[in-house]
């Protein structure tokens, strides 16, 4: 699928969303950021740059994000959900902010708490999945 540019940036800013919600930015965040950063093919300058200043900046508005194709969102909601996951601390605010972009994008909400059962289920299967980015592009 040829993902439009503004699809790509959206994508990579609600990770960084994603990953400011819980005011945390572990290491394993920032790996998974990075690789989704390179794989939209964003220079790696930027991404050092977003990330240096990700939980002080102010001006990345929290607003759902909102995809041109249910199937950018789907793969959207599933990469946010093993990011939010990945430290191990899931917040509300995360699970609230994740299930305005379902409803912005027009899914169900159904889709985060089957993605978070998932997780909770069998975390290691959840991780040893390629991130669902990688099989839209």
């Amino acid at each position: 699928m040829n993902i439009p540019v503004l699809d790509r940036s959206n994508y990579l800013k609600g990770l960084f969303i994603t990953a400011k919600l819980d005011k945390e930015l572990s290491q394993k965040e920032k790996e998974i950021l990075k690789k989704i950063s390179d794989k939209l093919g964003f220079a790696t300058d930027f991404y050092q740059e977003t990330i240096r200043s990700l939980l002080t900046n102010k001006y990345i508005k929290e607003e759902p994000i909102i995809f041109s194709d249910k199937e950018i969102a789907r793969s959207f909601l599933s990469d946010a959900i093993k990011l939010a996951c990945s430290n191990n601390l899931v917040t509300d605010q995360e699970i609230n902010w994740l299930k305005n972009t379902a409803i912005a994008n027009d899914l169900n909400t159904e889709v985060v708490d089957k993605e978070l059962k998932s997780y909770k289920e069998s975390p290691s299967l959840f991780f040893g999945k390629d991130f669902a980015l990688f099989s839209i592009i």
